[in-house]
């Protein structure tokens, strides 16, 4: 998401230390890129920026320095976010880097982006708001204002937040305690670290109170929330609470309760203990969802991937919850073309995938990045190879998906609608609790049939599912 867009050049020469030239208050660019977690580190930064009287700038030419907020986990997302900065110190000339491509470094030791953008003001790691705040402060000091700098600033616990005002990331802790040879988060964000759990649902409840809907649950891994801390005793609303995942989103489910929202869970490792969870959904406290990172099914694979977990105990555990809660929707991602990955193993893969029947999937042909352990592993396969391997996977993946939405033809379901042009006498778009946004299908709402009956943002409506289009169900509100 570009809070700030190019439209025209400034000096790129200058690294000195950049002074407002008005008394208006100084203004920042923003740019964030990346997954979910990255998007709740912009905010982040982005609050404390307006607490402390910066403007956020629509331009890069209106904005007094530009910050970027980078991804660096696969080759594609490095070179999107390196061509940004690039873009950045060409249009306005003062950039501070931050996020995951900012804890990189190249083949000799040095960081990665001051190798190549040397110009860059400072670089900071991911989740990193002091650091950036203090480069801000170093290229661009707020103006000394005496009579509002002691006005403490009208900012709920919610702060900032960069989704439409009807969703929101609520993130619980950051970093990650495994080691997967394909992955190198860990090295960029560090060991797992959960947060207070009184500090988020005092977050969560801003949040309802400011009008969010649904409410996003991520982390890099949130089974092991807690773990860190040994599940430690927290309070909230004046009760205690253990810091474990299942606690925390039992509270999470009574808070959004009076407001009507749902609380969605997003990378949820498949562990035992997951299977507390089920009966919160099946109870309809919480939706009944599941973002799973499964990335493979053949217990040879999954070991060279250091992953914890075994296929065959997927399989039973995912028959299991749908026994419990027969409405459960998994989403899941994996990996195609994984080194010495066998034909044998492949189809193992693709067998797993029928037999699972999960409902969203995404897939990724094996990208060898910079740092990643599986770069050294034998029998590392030509791009070609992946790529088809990845076709062949989203095939069968597809086939399936259809499959699922097509049984939902003829139900009646609740739609949280996203976008609804002329008060939705034009139709519009939503989702079902099986659509998380932006990574799942949509419903198309068809114009209502009864005139009086109208569809707004943000709002929940019941839907006649009368069709499908590709990935996305077709609805008529009624």
């Amino acid at each position: 998401m570009n809070t700030a867009q190019p439209s025209s050049t400034a000096d790129s020469q200058s690294q000195h230390k950049i002074l407002p030239t008005t008394d208006k208050a100084p203004q920042v660019g923003f740019v964030s890129l990346g997954c979910p977690k990255a998007l709740t580190d912009s905010e982040l930064i982005l609050t404390q920026l307006s607490a402390e009287g910066y403007q956020t700038s629509k331009s890069y030419a209106g904005a007094d320095l530009v910050i970027v907020n980078t991804c660096g986990f696969i080759d594609a997302a490095v070179k999107e976010s390196l061509d940004t900065i690039g873009e950045a110190l060409a249009e306005n000339g003062k950039v501070i880097v931050t996020g995951c491509l900012g804890a990189k470094q190249d083949g000799t030791g040095h960081n990665l982006v001051q190798s190549i953008h040397p110009k860059v003001l400072a670089v900071t790691g991911p989740h990193a708001t002091q650091e950036v705040m203090d480069a801000v402060h170093t290229y661009l000091p707020k103006l000394h204002d005496p009579y509002t700098d002691l006005v403490p600033q009208a900012i709920s616990a919610a702060g900032i937040k960069l989704t439409p005002r009807h969703f929101a990331y609520l993130k619980i802790s950051e970093g990650c305690n495994h080691r997967c040879t394909f992955c190198i988060i860990p090295s960029m964000r560090g060991d797992l670290v959960s947060r207070p759990i009184g500090e988020i649902l005092v977050e969560a409840k801003a949040l309802f109170d400011s009008g969010v809907k649904e409410l996003l649950v991520i982390s890099q891994d949130t089974s092991a929330y807690g773990v860190d801390i040994r599940y430690r005793t927290g309070f909230w609303d004046g009760k205690p609470i253990r810091s474990r995942t299942l606690e925390l989103t039992q509270a999470l489910a009574e808070i959004a309760e009076p407001y009507g929202a749902w609380v969605r869970l997003h990378y949820v490792y498949p562990y035992p203990s997951v299977d507390e969870l089920i009966p919160l959904m099946a109870s309809g406290r919480i939706l009944p969802y599941l973002d799973v990172p499964f990335q493979h099914s053949h217990p040879a694979v999954l070991k060279r991937m250091k992953r914890p977990a075994d296929g065959e105990k997927n399989i039973e555990r995912i028959k299991a919850w749908r026994e419990v809660c027969p409405e459960i929707v998994i989403r899941s991602t994996f990996i195609a073309g994984f080194p010495g990955e066998t034909e044998e193993e492949f189809q193992h893969l693709l067998d797993f995938l029928e037999e699972a029947q999960l409902d969203r999937v995404g897939c990724f042909a094996y990208s060898p990045v910079d740092g990643a352990g599986a770069n050294d592993l034998p029998g590392m396969l030509e791009e070609g190879a992946r790529e088809d391997r990845r076709d062949r996977f989203m095939k069968v993946a597809e086939a399936v998906s259809i499959g699922k939405l097509e049984k939902r033809v003829g139900s009646t379901m609740q739609v949280l609608v996203d976008a609804a042009p002329a008060m939705g006498r034009r139709g519009g778009v939503g989702r079902t609790y099986a659509d998380a946004p932006e990574i799942d299908g949509v419903v198309h709402l068809l114009p209502p049939e009864k005139i009086s009956k109208t569809l707004k943002v943000g709002e929940f409506t019941r839907v006649r599912i009368v069709g499908t289009q590709g990935h996305d169900l077709v609805g008529l509100p009624i």
